[in-house]
């Protein structure tokens, strides 16, 4: 259960208390305050606080560009605008705090997108749960043959027992080697800061996470990809259902230019206009490498 009956019974209390406020709102948002949206196995993300709306945006980007704005009819239109030509500090004036349980090998992948304020629960001071993360049966794949970050066929049969009972055996036997260490028999053990270096990576952490919607975007572009590791895109999947509640403006013209775009490089937009004339133009004539070649064909044929 990726919440204990306490952790329940707060959330209960936390969203049985509404505060009066003179700031701006987003209703949309609202219903997701202290609830937790399950993920994976035993882990969670749930909204804590946010600040600012798809108005805040367009009021921050009207002070700065003024009448550079005054052609665009509405809010929606402005805010499409913004993301169209890549202005980023408008869509700043957006932040959101996040609680968020995960598995530790997926938090330090997460951790690389620098660009948020972390506070992560301490093994030095406290004592990590016995939770691990095991993959369910469909998520349990081979290494890729073709990529060398990505996965392959899924396991089945005899070999998916086999790892599994590897992963879980694994998990238990270093969690009970980490309760030997901090205490033996009554006497005194191994200092918590040491005794944490024997647990596995699918072992659960938590922190709270807060970034602003300018940088969220990009890590959701980045995670909520489907090419991305299947345990990360969860949980920008959650993150996505959340944001299209808080800033549905922004969210539409997100999807619109950055999920469902494509960047082209200046030869590839040569080969477009090429091949709308009717030329044929191959990957020898394009000036592109295999990789690049490979990549455009992509864009232009799905």
């Amino acid at each position: 259960m990726p919440l204990t009956s306490d952790q329940l019974q707060e959330i209960e209390d936390q969203r049985a208390t509404p505060r009066q406020t003179l700031r701006a709102t987003a209703p949309g948002i609202e219903r997701h305050l202290y609830t937790a949206i399950p993920v994976l196995d035993h882990g969670f993300v749930r909204v804590i606080d946010y600040m600012g709306d798809d108005a805040a945006i367009v009021q921050a980007a009207r002070v700065s560009y003024g009448a550079g704005t005054k052609h665009v009819q509405n809010d929606e239109g402005l805010i499409r605008y913004l993301m169209r030509h890549w202005h980023s500090t408008p869509f700043e004036m957006c932040e959101i705090k996040l609680h968020v349980k995960l598995p530790v090998f997926v938090a330090r992948q997460w951790i690389r997108h620098r660009t948020a304020n972390v506070n992560e629960y301490s093994a030095r001071y406290s004592i990590l749960d016995r939770e691990f993360y095991i993959p369910a049966p469909d998520a349990l794949a081979a290494q890729s043959t073709v990529n060398n970050q990505g996965r392959g066929a899924v396991l089945e049969g005899a070999e998916a027992d086999r790892v599994l009972d590897i992963l879980k055996s694994d998990a238990t036997r270093a969690y009970d080697h980490y309760q030997e260490m901090l205490s033996q028999d009554g006497q005194q053990g191994l200092a918590r800061e040491l005794a944490r270096m024997n647990l596995p990576a699918n072992v659960y952490t938590q922190w709270y996470w807060k970034t602003d919607l300018h940088n969220l975007f990009h890590f959701l572009r980045l995670r909520a990809d489907a090419h991305a590791q299947y345990e990360i895109r969860v949980y920008a999947e959650a993150i996505c259902d959340v944001v299209a509640d808080w800033v549905p403006h922004a969210w539409a013209a997100f999807q619109d230019y950055r999920l469902g775009g494509a960047t082209l490089s200046g030869k590839a937009i040569d080969c477009l206009r090429r091949m709308l004339k009717g030329e044929e133009v191959t990957q020898e004539t394009s000036g592109m490498s295999k990789g690049e070649w490979r990549e455009f064909m992509g864009v232009v044929e799905d």
